[in-house]
């Protein structure tokens, strides 16, 4: 067990067991934020109900709209923003997409790198059930779809430092997702972009269950930030020849 806050620290993945991720987990700031808010959330919910009516099947719509585009919005924001190359391009974006992503395939293990940031997953979280609650069920909806978004993104943080864990999940789902994330960081990054579910993979046709399946990638570490690319745009590369 930890006898300091593990975040002081650096702190690798394969060498934890599953008692040590949970417990980084729940002492970790931003998870102990979320869990916050989603208790904040249900309980807005709750005192605005009466000022701002809706039934309670919007409600229920509500939440069960949210839970079939949360995994939509994961894969996009995977493949398109974290996997695209126009945030290392600008110096205004570079350190943002090197400490959300960049790092993460440098090291997959260092868990330090691996939980999202607040600043950059809250927003997220509130421009993707916004249009959700609202258009469904007014302000309660806002909050029950929030708490609902905030809830999935609570689980792909646990299930993503799992995926990462040297002991494999007793869940047959979870040793699956596993072994696809596994392909996505160590055989070839252009696919299996899904860390809680890979029915967007299938139906865009990036998923794959073998190294058979596709070709090895040489840029599953660096994601295309490489000679001329890191020439032309330095601002990662300087970064991250800075010392701590």
């Amino acid at each position: 067990m930890f006898t300091r806050p593990w975040y002081k620290e650096k702190y690798y993945l394969d060498k934890m067991t599953f008692r040590d991720l949970l417990w980084a987990y729940v002492s970790y700031p931003s998870i102990q934020f979320y869990a916050i808010l989603l208790v904040s959330s249900l309980i807005v919910a709750a005192m605005i109900q009466p000022y701002f009516p809706a039934s309670p099947i919007r409600l229920t719509a509500s939440i069960l709209v949210t839970l079939l585009v949360y995994p939509f919005v994961e894969y996009v924001v995977h493949r398109f923003i974290l996997h695209g190359r126009y945030l290392y391009r600008s110096p205004w974006t570079a350190a943002l997409w090197k400490r959300i992503h960049y790092d993460h395939h440098q090291d997959p293990n260092d868990l330090l790198v691996l939980f999202g940031a607040i600043s950059n997953t809250l927003p997220t979280l509130v421009v993707a059930t916004f249009p959700i609650g609202i258009s469904i069920a007014g302000w309660a909806g806002f909050s029950l779809s929030l708490a609902t978004a905030v809830a999935c993104f609570m689980v792909y943080e646990l299930c993503h430092c799992m995926q990462h864990l040297k002991v494999n999940p007793k869940s047959k789902f979870l040793r699956r997702i596993k072994r696809h994330h596994m392909l996505h960081h160590f055989h070839n990054e252009q696919g299996n972009f899904g860390i809680t579910s890979l029915f967007w993979d299938r139906l865009f046709g990036t998923l794959y269950s073998s190294g058979e399946k596709v070709p090895a990638s040489q840029t599953v570490s660096n994601l295309g930030y490489q000679g001329a690319e890191r020439l032309q745009y330095p601002w990662v590369a300087e970064l991250s020849e800075q010392k701590p």
